[in-house]
């Protein structure tokens, strides 16, 4: 009988750290997306993978954006400068009209 109350002890534990973890909630939520599905996916087991896996994806997805983001936003500003000092160039060169614009 000790036997098999250590090992009840030992499941309340685990149970205790997969809610800790955020296991439990995780499992719960793509549950319940599945049961309220009003046509059920043919694979149920590949449903639960692609929901479960778009979790961690989501995050290293978004921070991957992120950093594109914020790259390609110093790139525009390099980009915008330089487009800048090059028109201030380009204005040396063309003859102004008569009106103050530049000849085109």
């Amino acid at each position: 009988m000790a036997h098999y109350r250590a090992s009840d002890s030992k499941r309340e534990q685990f149970r205790r750290y997969l809610e800790k973890a955020g296991v439990v909630d995780s499992l719960t939520s793509v549950f319940v997306s599945l049961y309220e599905q009003p046509e059920k996916p043919t694979n149920a087991l590949e449903y639960v993978k692609q929901h479960l896996g778009a979790v961690g994806q989501i995050s290293s997805n978004t921070e991957a954006l992120q950093q594109e983001v914020i790259d390609l936003k110093q790139r525009c500003a390099r980009l915008t400068a330089e487009n800048k000092d090059l028109k201030a160039k380009l204005q040396q060169y063309e003859p102004a009209s008569e009106d103050g614009s530049t000849a085109n």
